[in-house]
């Protein structure tokens, strides 16, 4: 029984453990040597995940590319804006009878590459 056990113990730990792990990711593309801020900028775009029960859910619906969509969201609100400086990330779940709604709202500063 102790064979079985400790190895058993360990998979567990290990499987428990490493479920819910990301590693740091960037949002916004490093910033230009020169820029002017143009102002704030707010973006938002949503995406699924649905079918079945909470366990079960396996159809993603625009999901994977949210976060590249408010950003690029974020940086079409302002005019002429090129980038984002002191980007903020949000992220707000919405469960309904047969998925989940994930939507992403980027904030920051606008900015424009100043050109040397």
């Amino acid at each position: 029984m102790r064979k079985i056990g400790l190895p058993l113990v360990a998979a567990t730990t290990l499987l428990i453990l490493s479920g819910c792990s990301s590693h740091n990711v960037t949002i916004a593309p490093q910033q230009p040597k020169k820029y002017e801020v143009l102002g704030k900028a707010e973006g938002s775009a949503s995406g699924s995940l649905g079918v079945l029960g909470t366990a079960y859910y396996f159809i993603p619906m625009g999901l994977n590319s949210r976060t590249e969509r408010a950003y690029d969201n974020a940086v079409k609100s302002v005019p002429g804006a090129t980038g984002l400086v002191n980007v903020t990330y949000q992220e707000d779940w919405l469960w309904w009878i047969i998925g989940t709604s994930r939507d992403v709202t980027i904030k920051g500063d606008a900015i424009r590459e100043i050109k040397e």
